[in-house]
């Protein structure tokens, strides 16, 4: 996979599920915030409701009990018909007991009535707070939930006489019904907002990342010797056009720097050749000069062997004079390379026919296909493979047959040319120093071959690296574009 190279997750993923975190956690906040709060006010309602018939049914009871001043044992006489009227008004049952929890009265028959005692805890309590005790418990019988209600009767002269029992009959699956209703249409809307979320996001992780791997891309290609570097158009107003602003100002940047050393290594390029040069050329003038000198010196018309000795001189000042035309096809060479005229070749044929030249059976080529195309200048392939072959053959070691292997392969889009001999090796501090352009370990000649040759690979976008080893032979590997 594209992204199994980053350690972790990706930043697309990574803002992606970000992204949707913050919208599932949006969704879930609106919804269960809502519900929650209906919930509770519903309860609350019905804890209000419960407290509103409570005191609805004490008002009636303390009224009933206010005219005269009455004891406990008196509450069954007092209430004996006025209890049936409060518990039609109110529409609830009411069971009275006395201070010690006992059954006095109730608008129920006795024997309908299950709880003939109040639990000694809940008297306590009532007595000791003189507050409202509600036990919340589940009846069966009629599947609905039951609160409890003891309160303290008190007389006129509020003392406590009684204790009230009023048993709260209520459905808290009716009360929440309009909530669940509101759940349920919630619930749609969320899915619905989820799944938006999760497109939203992943547009918006994808665009990104994609932004950002096309800018990674651009400033990964970037190098001093491309010819090319294309700025970056990014148009919208965001944190990414500043990023794409900074790459624009760096290319330039990198531009200007790049003709900058391009002249400098120009200068000093011409500077070191002009000296070795002036070198090459001062190494015959001196001989010649000298021979002059001589000639002139013990020149002797009458001598019978004058001819002779014009002729020797003669033949001295020709060959210094080659030697100098030699150094100057040489500069000229390496200065003026031909303009390059590409066509698409096929690599493997163009490679034997140059090697056919050479009419040498140490010379083997071996490919990865038959057929390798690719864009190029066939003057400069020539001349490429020409020299390489050229200096394997002139490294060949004394003690062992020269053997060299000209392979040439294909791996994608790109084209591998390698020249291998067997032959003395390079010492590894020479390795750079063999591509200068003066540089010679031969004892004749200027050095300008491999400088050429990198010069014509470079042309063509490609590298060129050499491996060796001293006694045991060098490689010298192409890599080259197939520009199709």
């Amino acid at each position: 996979m594209a992204f199994n190279k980053y350690r972790g997750y990706s930043l697309r993923n990574r803002v992606f599920f970000g992204f949707l975190l913050v919208c599932l956690l949006s969704v879930v906040a609106s919804s269960l915030v809502p519900y929650f709060v209906l919930r509770n006010n519903s309860l609350q309602q019905s804890r209000i409701d419960m407290q509103d018939k409570t005191n609805a049914v004490m008002r009636y009871l303390d009224y009933a009990v206010s005219r005269t001043r009455i004891e406990t044992a008196d509450l069954p006489t007092v209430l004996e018909n006025k209890i049936f009227e409060i518990a039609d008004i109110n529409q609830h049952d009411i069971i009275i007991y006395d201070l010690k929890g006992n059954y006095l009265i109730s608008n129920k028959d006795q024997s309908l009535i299950e709880q003939k005692k109040v639990p000694l805890h809940i008297v306590n309590k009532i007595l000791a707070t003189d507050a409202r005790v509600d036990i919340k418990s589940y009846d069966s019988s009629v599947d609905a939930g039951l609160t409890s209600s003891y309160l303290l009767l008190k007389n006129n002269e509020l003392e406590p006489i009684g204790i009230v029992y009023i048993p709260l009959y209520h459905n808290e699956s009716a009360d929440l019904e309009v909530l669940h209703e509101y759940v349920k249409y919630i619930l749609l809307v969320d899915i619905f907002l989820i799944l938006f979320s999760i497109w939203i996001s992943w547009v918006t992780s994808n665009n990104l990342a994609k932004n950002i791997t096309k800018f990674s891309d651009m400033i990964t290609r970037i190098t001093l010797f491309e010819s090319e570097m294309q700025p970056i158009r990014y148009y919208k107003n965001d944190e990414l056009n500043a990023l794409a602003r900074a790459y624009n100002r760096m290319i330039l940047q990198i531009q200007d720097q790049r003709e900058r050393l391009r002249f400098k290594a120009s200068e000093e390029a011409w500077r070191e050749m002009a000296k070795q040069v002036a070198h090459e050329v001062k190494n015959p003038l001196t001989p010649m000069k000298l021979t002059i000198q001589n000639f002139e010196r013990k020149f002797d018309p009458e001598d019978p062997n004058i001819r002779e000795k014009v002729k020797k001189m003669s033949k001295t000042m020709v060959d210094q004079i080659d030697l100098i035309a030699t150094v100057a096809s040489a500069f000229s060479e390496f200065a003026k390379l031909p303009e390059k005229n590409n066509e698409v070749i096929n690599l493997n044929k163009e490679v034997e026919d140059i090697l056919r030249v050479f009419n040498d059976d140490s010379i083997f080529i071996h490919s990865n296909k038959s057929n390798i195309m690719i864009s190029m200048d066939r003057i400069y392939l020539s001349r490429i493979i020409t020299n390489l072959v050229t200096n394997a053959k002139q490294a060949q070691s004394d003690d062992r047959k020269l053997i060299i292997n000209v392979d040439v392969e294909q791996h994608q889009r790109r084209v591998i040319i390698s020249v291998q001999d067997n032959g003395v090796g390079i010492p590894e501090n020479m390795y750079e120093r063999i591509f200068e352009p003066n540089f010679t370990s031969k004892s004749s000649g200027m050095g300008l071959g491999l400088s050429m040759v990198r010069k014509m690979i470079e042309d063509y976008k490609g590298e060129i690296v050499v491996k060796s080893e001293v006694g045991k032979g060098s490689t010298f590997i192409i890599t080259l574009p197939t520009n199709l």
